[in-house]
C-alpha cells in the first residue's frame, strides 16, 4: 500500500514540475518575442530618423537652390512649400 502511495506522490510531484516548467517556458517565449519586436522597432525607428533628416536637409538645399535661381532665397522656400502643398492636395483628393 505504501508503494502505491509513493507512486501517486511521485506522479503528483512530476505533474507539478511539468506545470512549473511549462509556465517558465511560456515566460521565456514571451520574453523572446518581446525582445524581437522591440529590437525590430528600434532599428526601424533609427532608419526612419536618418531618412527624415535626409529629406529635411535635402528640402532645405532644394529651397536654397531654387531661391538662388529666382533671385531671392525666401522665394525658394515659398516655391518648395507650394509644391508640397500641391502634392498633398493632389494625394488627398
Amino acid at each position: 500500500m505504501e508503494n502505491n502511495a509513493s507512486s501517486i506522490e511521485m506522479l503528483f510531484e512530476r505533474a507539478e514540475n511539468y506545470t512549473k516548467t511549462s509556465i517558465e517556458l511560456a515566460k521565456l517565449n514571451a520574453i523572446d518575442k518581446t525582445a524581437d519586436v522591440v529590437s525590430s522597432l528600434i532599428s526601424r525607428m533609427a532608419i526612419s530618423v536618418v531618412f527624415a533628416m535626409f529629406v529635411f536637409l535635402s528640402n532645405i538645399g532644394l529651397s536654397l537652390w531654387v531661391g538662388e535661381l529666382v533671385g531671392q532665397l525666401y522665394f525658394g522656400f515659398f516655391i518648395v512649400g507650394a509644391f508640397y502643398l500641391a502634392l498633398a492636395l493632389l494625394l488627398y483628393y
